[in-house]
């Protein structure tokens, strides 16, 4: 990782870290979840910018996340083009930031925020991409799925890797970082836009030659989770092979821009 740029300017103009929220309807948790993630955040000093991707919500989700910016300017708006889905959040979010460590987490804060110190530490070690799981140490499951939920969920993970030939033991946890370059390069190249990213994201990593550490996180379900394993399981398939298709065709190939570090002047929607 190339050396901090950014050691003694302004946190809310040139930050270490980037930490991108999707959001969705989520009035009822985006402000906890922001003082939870605004709180660890000056806790431990990260020089840090928040930006809160709010996709096309109908309640007051942008309301909160702008009343939340007008007294910290940490916190970033960006608004999507209308209902996009999660994957077109992440990455219009991902391709906005300007830290040189950016990563995602959901707005249930599945995984609390500290534990991206876990995930900071794995790509200041070398790994260019750091991704959450809630596999390799089932113990640090603090509320675990319905039983339902726990098999659906390991079904497609096992589907997922021996279609995509991924080796990872969770490759759907919604708590992932990155390098300023391997982001770049991998949201660039990504084309689905709903549930199916994850996997998405991971092979174009692993295609592009980058080193992805697995690393064991604490989480804990969310019964408002709003993911349906039948109706949204088979979406996340047919994706897979649309995923297959697009490495058929080179389109996880081609060349990619360098692009400078985003700041509120310079951040519009994807098209």
């Amino acid at each position: 990782m190339n050396e901090r740029r950014y050691k003694d300017s302004d946190p809310s103009v040139n930050p270490e870290y980037s930490i991108v929220i999707p959001a969705y309807n989520e009035s009822a948790r985006i402000g906890p979840t922001l003082e939870q993630v605004l709180a660890c955040v000056h806790a431990r000093s990260w020089n840090a910018e928040v930006l809160v991707v709010n996709d096309g919500s109908s309640d007051s989700t942008a309301a909160i996340v702008e009343g939340f910016a007008a007294k910290d300017p940490v916190v970033r708006l960006i608004q999507n083009p209308g209902n996009r889905g999660k994957g077109y959040s992440v990455r219009n979010g991902m391709l906005q930031t300007a830290g040189e460590i950016v990563m995602f987490t959901d707005a249930d804060l599945s995984s609390p925020m500290e534990e991206a110190d876990l995930l900071f530490a794995a790509i200041r070690e070398g790994a260019d991409i750091a991704i959450g799981s809630r596999w390799l140490e089932v113990k640090r499951q603090t509320l675990r799925q319905p039983f339902y939920r726990r098999f659906f969920g390991r079904c497609f993970n096992l589907v997922t890797r021996m279609i995509m030939a991924l080796p990872f033991a969770d490759t759907q946890c919604g708590f992932k970082a990155f390098t300023r370059q391997a982001a770049q390069t991998v949201f660039q190249l990504q084309r689905i836009e709903r549930w199916g990213f994850d996997p998405e994201i991971l092979f174009i990593a692993i295609k592009r030659g980058f080193s992805i550490r697995e690393v064991p996180v604490t989480w804990g379900h969310d019964e408002r989770s709003r993911i349906s394993y039948l109706k949204d399981g088979l979406k996340m398939l047919e994706e897979l092979v649309y995923v297959r298709w697009n490495a058929l065709i080179g389109a996880y190939s081609k060349p990619v821009k360098d692009l400078e570090p985003a700041t509120p002047a310079t951040r519009t929607p994807l098209s």
